[in-house]
C-alpha cells in the first residue's frame, strides 16, 4: 500500500463517522462534511490504487525486457 491508499481510507472512515454522527444528532452541517471528507478520501484512495497499478505494471514491462 502507497501513502495515498493509506490516507484515503483513513479519510474515508473518518469521514464516515463525521457523516454518522451528524446524522445522529442531527447536525446536517457535520454530516455534509463529513460526506465531503468520505468521497474525497476514496478518491485519493483510488489515485492511491491507480499509481500503484502503474507502477505494477511498469515493474513487470521491464522484467519481461530483460
Amino acid at each position: 500500500m502507497n501513502e495515498n491508499q493509506v490516507k484515503g481510507r483513513v479519510n474515508e472512515a473518518k469521514g464516515k463517522v463525521k457523516e454518522t454522527a451528524g446524522k445522529i444528532t442531527g447536525d446536517k452541517s457535520t454530516e455534509l462534511k463529513g460526506k465531503a471528507e468520505k468521497h474525497g478520501g476514496k478518491a485519493e484512495s483510488k489515485y492511491g490504487d491507480i499509481k500503484s497499478d502503474v507502477k505494477n505494471a511498469a515493474k513487470s514491462t521491464t522484467r519481461d525486457h530483460k
